[in-house]
């Protein structure tokens, strides 16, 4: 299970890098990534987890732990329940660190 888990970790790391990029370098605007999410909804049904809002979160992901060299390992080890939580109620990097570390001990 683990292992899976972090093969998704890393999936959805991947995918926040490429959609900011693509938003970084002005090849797509905002509403690019709706219509990618509604692309993968009709062209690939049983595949979940890939609504815009969770595409937004991919990129948020990617961008907050992507220059935290000592935190971004660590992030692939936990749900990516547990790193919503996570990147969503904390504010400054100490302080994802921190739960990040906690969550990865007490796992």
């Amino acid at each position: 299970m683990q292992a899976v888990n972090t093969q998704l970790i890393e999936l959805y790391w991947q995918v926040g890098a490429y959609i900011s990029r693509k938003l970084e370098k002005a090849e797509w605007g905002d509403s690019v990534v709706g219509q990618l999410a509604e692309h993968l909804a009709q062209t690939q049904p049983g595949l979940r987890g890939f609504t815009r809002s969770n595409l937004f979160r991919m990129r948020q992901f990617y961008e907050i732990y992507c220059t935290e060299e000592k935190v971004a390992p660590l992030v692939r080890q936990l749900s990516w329940s547990h790193n919503l939580i996570i990147f969503g109620q904390s504010k400054r990097s100490e302080e994802r660190e921190f739960y990040v570390r906690l969550s990865v001990q007490e796992k």
